[in-house]
């Protein structure tokens, strides 16, 4: 058994690699007429609408049509003020043809070539756009993430490993920032790699790193983002990027992470996927290992000296669903289906959301063992104050309460 116990289940294909069954890129997947892929862009990037709430939508209307129709009287129930307008069909349009002049290609969540792996998380991004090798996306992935200000054994120790990983039949996946991340880059480029981008997918950043963006999509890589083409990456966008590296990849291995370093985010979502966690033990002296360090420490990850620990994980995983972590909440009656509820029942709820919740984001698991209300009413409320822009969701699928007097 893995050290950590996140260890996650895989849906099974028509074969497996490595021992562990491999989800197909095709799995579950359906085609969209032209119409509803610009209406599910549409409604990924409308105001208050993050990935979960997407897809709870999605559940509870069936298509992104009947959902964009539906916003205005789900945001006024919510206690919404000015009404929540779509992105409309010009700005949409306008988006797939920026996508096109980059010369990359959008995916839309539940069609074929979008990753499986990322699909499986509960907030895998809608929409993604994609430079390079498509292929890319359906190979079976490995992130290496870490410091910026990396110390030179660091930045052997991360080009080694990620080599030696490529080599065993992984793409590497990293954020392209300085320092480890690129470092994972380079050494991969021959066997492939992925980069995950916080801004759209034509912005290269850093700026130092336009030579290694267009390495990765000359030697079978890929570059992809969620952000719409043009997007500058701003802080906020660094979180949700992190998340798709961990959920892209069967385990992530942290080279070096300060306690306050990004790379810790993204060690915590990958445990919340029920991915691998890998870190490489440093000096007690060296700040940027504190961060690494403290999660040997906890036994939150399994430690590493060299690319052979992480192989032996890989090969060894056992099969766990996502929806039946060990620590989570038991998800496995509710088949995803949102009732529209009564108002009092629903005023109620919403009353009841609003007083357990503060500015410190929770996890809905959390919010859902306080009220001790049946789940679906419960998502259906939240649903509600989401869009009226009462509740503002995270990754890791965390809430909190926010300002809304303005809207």
């Amino acid at each position: 058994m893995a050290k950590n116990k996140h260890s996650f289940g895989l849906a099974e294909d028509d074969g497996t690699q490595n021992g562990f069954s491999f989800p197909s890129a095709s799995s579950d997947t359906q085609p969209f007429s032209g119409e509803e892929r610009l209406a599910r862009l549409r409604l990924a990037r409308t105001e208050n609408i993050g990935p979960i709430t997407f897809t709870k939508l999605l559940s509870r209307y069936g298509s992104a049509a009947r959902a964009l129709e539906a916003l205005p009287h789900l945001s006024a129930r919510g206690g919404r003020k000015k009404p929540l307008v779509a992105l409309t069909i010009e700005k949409a349009q306008e988006e797939i043809a920026a996508i096109e002049k980059a010369g990359a290609k959008l995916i839309v969540k539940g069609e074929e070539g979008y990753p499986a792996l990322l699909a499986q998380t509960e907030d895998a991004p809608p929409v993604l756009t994609v430079c390079g090798n498509l292929n890319a996306l359906a190979q079976k992935s490995f992130a290496v993430v870490g410091t910026r200000n990396a110390s030179i054994n660091g930045r052997k120790m991360a080009q080694d490993i990620a080599a030696r990983i490529g080599a065993a039949g992984y793409y590497i996946v990293s954020g392209m920032a300085r320092g480890i991340d690129s470092c994972a880059h380079q050494a991969a480029l021959e066997s492939g790699t992925i980069a995950v981008l916080a801004g759209g997918v034509d912005v290269i950043y850093p700026k130092e790193n336009t030579e290694l963006y267009h390495k990765i999509l000359e030697n079978s890589g890929a570059v992809i983002a969620e952000n719409p083409p043009g997007t500058q990456p701003q802080a906020r966008h660094f979180p949700r990027r992190n998340r798709i590296i961990s959920g892209l990849s069967l385990g992530t291995l942290v080279v070096e992470a300060s306690l306050r370093s990004g790379s810790l985010i993204t060690a915590r979502l990958t445990l919340e996927q029920n991915r691998e966690l890998f870190c490489i033990p440093g000096s007690p002296m060296d700040p940027r290992a504190k961060g690494t360090n403290k999660m040997l420490k906890d036994s939150a990850a399994h430690l590493v000296t060299d690319a052979a620990d992480i192989l032996d994980v890989l090969n060894t995983l056992r099969t766990l669903p996502l929806s039946e972590t060990e620590d989570g909440f038991d998800m496995s009656g509710f088949d995803g289906t949102l009732p529209d509820l009564p108002e009092d029942t629903a005023e109620n709820l919403r009353d009841a959301i609003l007083a357990q919740l503060d500015a410190a984001p929770v996890h809905v698991d959390e919010l859902l063992r306080a009220l001790d209300a049946p789940v679906p009413e419960v998502l259906s409320a939240l649903l509600e104050l989401e869009l009226a822009g009462r509740v503002e969701r995270h990754p890791g699928n965390r809430v909190n309460l926010i300002d809304y007097d303005s809207l």
